[in-house]
This record gives C-alpha cells, sequence and structure tokens, in this order.
C-alpha cells in the first residue's frame, strides 16, 4: 500500500531543476532507494518530502493526510515523517542523552524529564541509545562524540520517534557515509527491523552492496527526472542505468 505518493514534481533552483515532473510513490513496510548520479536531485527529493524546502508544482500526499507540498515548511514532523541528514544536525553542547529526549517532547528537555511522561521518555531514549551502541556516551556532549558516532546519534533519534508513535515514514539520506563496518551493520539491522515493524523508508545511498542488501524497491534519477524504477537487481542490470549511474 502506497503511503506517500508524488506527482509531477518540479522544484528548481534559478535556471537548475532540480527535480523535474518525478512521479513516484513508496509503500508501507519496505524500503524504496533512491540511487543517481551527483546532482540527480536526490537530497532535493528528500528536502521537498522532509518539507525543508517548498516544490515548485506537483503533488506530494500522505495516506489520509494532506498534500505536503501546501504545507508550511518544516511541519512534515507533524504528519509523521522524519529523516536523517548528509551533514548530521544536532545539539552540540547538550548531551547524548537530551538529543534524544529533546525530539519526544514538543516543549523541552526539562519538560521530557518531569512531565508525566517523563519516564517513559527516558525508557524510549535509552532503548535506542542501547541499540545504536550509545548507551555509555549518554552524558557525553554531542560535540565531542567521533563523526560515526555523530551519524549513529541521529539514527538514534529517528528509532526514539518510532518507537513512540511520532513517526512512520523515515528518509534516510546517506546514513553509511564515513561508518566504520561494524556501525554500518548497526544501521542496517535497524533499517531491517524498522521495516518489519511496518514503517515506510526512503533510503539514499550509494553503496550498492548495501543498496542490494535492503532495498525492496529501487528508483533511479537522473537530472531530476524519473530514469527507472523497479525490482533492484533488475534496476541494476539496466543498460541506460549502467551508463547514467556508473559512467559505462
Amino acid at each position: 500500500m502506497a503511503i506517500l505518493k508524488i506527482k509531477n514534481l518540479q522544484k528548481h533552483f534559478g535556471g537548475v531543476m532540480a527535480i523535474d515532473g518525478l512521479s513516484v510513490s513508496f509503500e508501507k513496510a519496505r524500503v524504496t532507494s533512491v540511487i543517481g548520479p551527483n546532482g540527480s536531485g536526490k537530497t532535493t527529493l528528500v528536502n521537498v518530502l522532509s518539507a525543508m524546502l517548498n516544490a515548485d508544482s506537483g503533488i506530494i500526499t500522505i495516506s489520509n493526510g494532506p498534500d505536503l507540498r501546501k504545507c508550511a515548511p518544516f511541519t512534515a514532523h507533524f504528519y509523521g515523517i522524519t529523516r536523517t541528514f548528509q551533514e548530521v544536525r544536532l545539539f552540540e553542547q547538550m548531551s547524548v542523552l537530551d538529543n534524544v529526549l529533546i525530539v519526544l517532547t514538543e516543549r523541552n528537555v526539562l519538560s521530557a524529564i518531569f512531565e508525566k511522561h517523563g519516564a517513559y521518555h527516558l525508557q524510549q531514549a535509552k532503548t535506542a541509545l542501547e541499540t545504536t551502541g550509545l548507551w555509555s556516551k549518554r552524558i557525553e556532549l554531542a560535540t565531542n562524540l567521533s563523526y560515526g558516532q555523530r551519524k549513529l546519534l541521529e539514527v538514534a533519534r529517528v528509532l526514539a520517534l518510532t518507537a513512540s508513535g511520532k513517526s512512520n515514514i523515515i528518509l534516510f539520506d546517506e546514513p553509511f557515509a564515513g561508518l566504520f563496518p561494524q556501525m554500518v551493520k548497526t544501521v542496517a539491522d535497524i533499517i531491517k527491523e524498522l521495516r518489519m515493524a511496518g514503517k515506510t523508508i526512503v533510503l539514499i545511498e550509494h553503496n550498492m552492496d548495501l543498496i542490494r542488501e535492503l532495498s525492496d524497491h529501487l528508483i533511479v534519477m537522473d537530472a531530476g527526472k524519473l530514469l527507472a524504477q523497479g525490482e533492484p537487481e533488475e534496476v541494476l542490470s539496466r543498460k541506460d542505468v549502467i551508463e547514467a549511474y556508473l559512467g559505462e
């Protein structure tokens, strides 16, 4: 069942068409990966889907929800959409634990600790940090974490939000970049678990081995347009995809 649909989506920056008439859908309990050469529009797509950018035209609909293109910027989380970033965005002078707690409350960290459901939020944060291997770092400031640990902290926030029921659509923008092999395995396992839990996952990734391992459906973009989509192995064997993406 398609949870998130886009139709005839367009977004341009000056004279450059970053997304050009794109129409695709993303289904529940499936990992849909989006690949393409640099500049093909992948991150712009994630920015539009997460309402960080407004599309110029087209329709973005969520099952039983509004047209996201008509929603105010930075409001996608109200409709169950959360994301990670290529360049990690954390509260640098807050602890690892507080970085997770703050996404679980609409007010602030003190509310998360002392409000009626404070213990519940603390348990969700603890579980997310244990899953990502960061519980031992919980009192460290985010700014002191290694690059890989910072990326894992973003994933921990996603886990906490999904466990709380606040997120059903997760947009992963190159979550594996710069990670050590064990960290890669941790994030891959988390994505598989989220899929098993019925979440809709959009994955931007360059590693073809991970694409093959994790993807249920594959979308290929080139110059802002849809080049191909379908089963990963079938799509990756297409000559036009090989020429556009691999340059062969």
